[in-house]
């Protein structure tokens, strides 16, 4: 046995020879072959310069093949190891097509010797595996259980770090390893060290920047979603009244908002719901991180699922890029989901698992990726209805519907209408370029007895068009729709009222009309309640307050 500082030789004594030119041509017929192994190492350097990360495996493969065959041993092997699981690992294998090719992963306590050593930096050679160290023992009554004769192990070092280990083994019969072919299988192994070094950092570099450029669509993404928010949010940025059922509202808002749990706003169309759920999180811990909306009405079945999750390039026709989805843009903030109710059947099981685990996939992908988004969501639907009937799942329903919020119409705190008149006028002066600081009684008046079906919307712009059509300081009345205008005007102008018919006549029979139509079905999709655009027990005290009972006999239906 003979060792080096980087390396140790186990070889058996060589023979002498028995003639002169048996010794000639043996030494010819080496020479030739170290020719060959000199050029191919020549050439295997060249290639391995400048290869692409990608391409390497490959190469590295076909690297060992043409060794193996050039040595004329049996099969050859790139490893790494794992120093957790105390196991070497075989990345790269290539062996003759009659043998075994080599196993991995195989444990460091069967080979601890040979481990051991080109751990340290150290290689070892034997021409056969019988002639190991006593101190080898282990190591060779597994190399022998494997079936090797002669083996050659080195390790793959570069920058002054062990990467792995290269060997080369023989099965079929001994292999007799000269000192030139040990040479340049050191300096082999350094070449596929340093290629598999600069692969490794290439990938960490192509990691990099693959983070830093999700990173800058995240960052891209959210300046889109804020800059859309700034464009579409609404006019005014406070709630506005002091009636009882608005204060009741603004206390649920305190009691939810430091907390993370699910919120389900509902109300009428106008009546402020997205107002509600900007003041959650701006009243919670998530106050500094994005707030993010999607409307649920407006975007087809077919563009909802990755406006959502988002998606991967070429996960459909049209996918041209990667698309970071709401839910990762809102991650850590607040995504309020408007109109909830018209959300599909098949994306509400995708919602509740994003509820329930805080994990979703990109369309594209199966990669699941965690979220910490809290979830407002609002709707003027009956979900309960729509669960009961089969437009909404009941699961998700409940699964929302953690803290519900009910947003009262206009028409249930009508003592809030002067104070938004006034604010409405105050904020709209200088944008129309009027002059109105006054609200007349009658104008107030006609203002109270309205019912608002469009709740606080249609007031604002009811607002809006008289301050228009008001020339001077006195706020003048237009845009109230003609059956409540004339009944309010009955009421300030014509007590004794004439053939005019008051605002409560009217509202009766316009309700009985609709409830007839709809067979004095109240609740659900497409009956009474939503076609008058109310929520169902509010139909039901208006009712009661107008005097409304469903007949019965032979014309109830």
């Amino acid at each position: 046995m003979s060792s080096a500082r980087d390396q140790i030789v186990l070889a058996a004594p060589s023979r002498p020879d028995e003639e002169g030119s048996d010794e000639r041509g043996s030494n010819d017929e080496r020479g030739s072959n170290e020719e060959h192994f000199e050029d191919l190492l020549t050439a295997l350097a060249l290639s391995l310069v400048n290869v692409e990360p990608h391409a390497l495996d490959a190469l590295l493969v076909a690297s060992l093949r043409r060794i193996v065959r050039l040595l004329g041993v049996d099969r050859s092997a790139l490893g790494r190891y794992d120093m957790p699981l105390g196991q070497l690992f075989a990345t790269h294998t290539w062996a003759l097509p009659e043998v075994e090719p080599v196993p991995s992963p195989i444990a460091e306590r069967e080979i601890p010797f040979i481990s051991a050593q080109v751990r340290a930096g150290h290689g070892v050679i034997c021409d056969r595996v019988k002639a190991l160290p006593p101190e080898a023992a282990t190591d060779r009554a597994s190399l022998q259980r494997l079936g090797l004769r002669s083996i050659a192990v080195l390790p793959l070092a570069a920058a002054g770090d062990v990467l792995g280990w290269l060997s080369f083994g023989a099965l079929r019969q001994d292999h007799l390893w000269s000192r030139d072919q040990v040479r340049r299988l050191r300096l082999l192994a350094g070449v596929f060290a340093n290629a598999l070094l600069r692969q490794r950092k290439d990938l960490e570099l192509d990691a990099a920047m693959a983070e830093n450029l999700a990173l800058r669509q995240r960052v891209e993404a959210e300046n889109a979603v804020w800059r859309e928010q700034v464009l579409h949010c609404h006019d005014f940025d406070e709630l506005v009244g002091e009636s009882q059922a608005l204060r009741r509202v603004l206390t649920q808002v305190e009691q939810v908002a430091p907390t993370d749990s699910t919120v389900l706003i509902l109300g009428e169309t106008g009546t402020g719901k997205d107002l509600i759920a900007t003041a959650v999180h701006q009243r919670s811990r998530r106050a500094e991180r994005p707030l993010i909306r999607v409307n649920c009405a407006a975007l087809p079945a077919t563009l909802i699922e990755s406006e959502l999750f988002g998606h991967e390039k070429g996960a459909f026709t049209g996918a041209i890029s990667r698309k970071i989805g709401r839910f990762e843009v809102a991650d850590g903030g607040t995504l309020v989901l408007d109109e909830i109710g018209e959300l599909p059947l098949e994306l509400q099981a995708k919602l509740l698992r994003v509820l329930q685990s805080g994990e979703f996939e990109r369309l594209g992908s199966t990669t699941p990726r965690k979220t910490d988004t809290r979830v407002i969501a609002s709707t003027n639907r009956d979900l309960l209805a729509m669960a009961r009937e089969g437009g909404f799942r009941p699961d998700l329903f409940y699964r929302l519907g953690v803290f519900p919020i009910t947003v009262p119409p206009l028409r249930e705190r009508k003592e809030d209408i002067a104070l938004l008149s006034a604010y409405f006028i105050d904020r709209l002066r200088t944008k129309l370029g009027r002059q109105v600081t006054h609200i007349p009684d009658a104008v107030l008046a006609a203002l109270m007895q309205y019912d608002w079906p469009g709740n606080v919307r249609e007031l604002e712009n009811v607002v809006e068009r008289s301050m228009i059509l008001s020339p001077g300081r006195s706020l003048q009345l237009e845009g109230l729709p003609c059956p409540a205008k004339q009944g309010a005007t009955a009421a300030v102008s014509d007590p004794a009222g004439g053939d005019w018919r008051t605002l409560s006549e009217v509202e009766r029979d316009h309700i009985q009309s609709v409830c007839a139509r709809c067979g004095w079905r109240i609740s659900g999709a497409g009956n009474a309640a939503e076609r008058l655009g109310m929520h169902p027990n509010t139909l039901r005290s208006r009712m009661r307050k107008l005097g409304i009972v469903r007949p019965v006999g032979p014309d109830a239906v």
